[in-house]
């Protein structure tokens, strides 16, 4: 019988054992050293605020795994020898596969700081973080003061668990502007003030310089480039993920910043495939990077890579980019591409608006010249994603998109609506005179 070993107890590796498991009879091993069974990474934070317990983070019952016959292996992987298809545990055991599948994810991004690998210097990613969390950031009382480095999702989601606790935090970011190189600059300006709503003290164009240390070897105190020591008994580091492939290195296995993956998914080694965080398309899907570290791309992966692996060979092929997020209390969305001012292409065109109060707005991507309705963000309200997929598919105009708008927000009834709003300031800023269409069910729900 076949066997199919995956390196790796997240979202991708599950996900292909899961889909190898609907389709074949092979037999298939998990080999993971992070926890006996596999967890949802992004509920992590809702354990630490009390929302939820561990345990309800496990999608699946403990018996789920031997039931489906999925071999678990709680191990280290010190070596992958491809010219003898075997693995070797840093227990010195020994695992022979027929097909291998790596699927390592990330780690936090360290720098070389000084004083990076001190005790209370962690990032936010695995089950260990959440573990040394409330180790170093029980209370208020144990941690006087967290700092925060790196101005990400990861650092806006550690900001929130630990005001949760009434813990004071000071955020660094290296940027004018909160994640002004992923948003546009009217949807950072609004983040900014909602971070200092939250009371969050938040330091732009503000980079760490050190992180001091105690005498028993614990943070106390961090540098930064603006000649300021600030006092703190935790330091997170969130200044992004890299892939989780250092193992690899002498095994003959193409890497670049990841494991290198064609659009099959496969490694320049034969029968061996790489998925999720740690894989690196040799070249980028459209205008996605090489490297997506998404939970819902790692989940496309697994069921592509099952397919291939189960006779039916698939290219990962992951269709529109879409993603969301929450800032604090502000739900975040976003469908097809829109860009920073820092990316925009030279045909990207945007229209943005802002509620007068609250803190909701959105930013809509349009091609300047032929007006094609390239990508939009939401914040504050919720929209159909299968609308947008589908309006992006047929390559609709900007015009359509705002007329139709209504059809594509989510929101519930009696929520306040805000399409006459928004369209009333596009006509303005366009010249246009776009009147908006009634939400029609029909459209909605229109097969393609």
């Amino acid at each position: 019988m076949e066997h199919i070993v995956i390196i790796g107890n997240g979202i991708s590796g599950v996900t292909a054992a899961r889909h190898i498991r609907k389709k074949s009879d092979k037999r298939i091993t998990i080999v993971s050293t992070e926890t006996d069974y596999f967890f949802s990474r992004t509920a992590l934070m809702y354990v630490y605020m009390g929302h939820m317990k561990f345990e309800h983070t496990q999608p699946y019952e403990n018996w789920f795994w031997e039931k489906n016959r999925i071999h678990l292996v709680k191990g280290y992987v010190e070596k992958v020898d491809h010219a003898s298809k075997n693995l070797v545990l840093k227990t010195g055991e020994d695992i022979a596969y027929d097909k291998l599948i790596i699927a390592t994810g990330s780690k936090p991004n360290k720098f070389g700081w000084p004083g990076q690998d001190l005790k209370g210097v962690q990032g936010l990613y695995s089950k260990q973080d959440l573990d040394a969390l409330e180790v170093s950031a029980p209370n208020k009382d144990v941690c006087k003061r967290a700092v925060i480095v790196g101005g990400g999702l990861i650092g806006i989601e550690l900001a929130e668990m630990l005001r949760s606790r009434d813990i004071p935090v000071t955020f660094l970011v290296r940027e004018t502007s909160f994640w002004n190189g992923v948003l546009p600059k009217g949807e950072s300006q609004m983040l900014n003030e909602h971070i200092a709503e939250h009371h969050i003290d938040l330091r732009l164009e503000t980079n760490l310089v050190e992180i001091l240390a105690d005498e028993n070897g614990n943070a106390r105190a961090v540098t930064t480039d603006k000649g300021n020591t600030i006092e703190c008994n935790l330091v997170g580091l969130t200044a992004g993920v890299s892939p989780n492939i250092e193992f690899l290195r002498d095994s003959g296995i193409e890497l670049g910043r990841g494991v290198k993956v064609n659009r099959y998914l496969e490694t320049n080694i034969a029968d061996v495939y790489a998925i999720g965080d740690c894989a690196e398309q040799h070249e980028a899907i459209g205008n996605r990077r090489p490297i997506e570290a998404v939970w819902y791309t790692g989940r496309m992966m697994g069921e592509t890579v099952a397919q291939t692996i189960c006779g039916n060979k698939t290219q990962y092929s992951p269709g529109h980019w879409f993603n969301s997020a929450k800032f604090l209390d502000i739900e975040y969305q976003t469908y097809g591409w829109v860009f920073s001012e820092r990316g925009m292409k030279e045909y990207e065109q945007h229209f943005h608006w802002r509620h007068s109060q609250e803190k909701i707005c959105i930013t809509i991507a349009f091609h300047k010249e032929t007006g094609m309705f390239l990508g939009i963000n939401t914040f504050g309200i919720r929209m159909r994603h299968e609308i947008f997929d589908r309006w992006l598919t047929e390559k609709r105009n900007v015009d359509y998109a705002m007329e139709h708008l209504a059809d594509a927000n989510f929101d519930p009834e009696f929520y306040a609506n805000y399409e006459q709003e928004i369209i009333s300031k596009f006509n303005s800023d366009f010249g246009k005179s776009i009147a908006s269409k009634k939400k029609s069910l029909k459209r909605i729900f229109a097969m393609g």
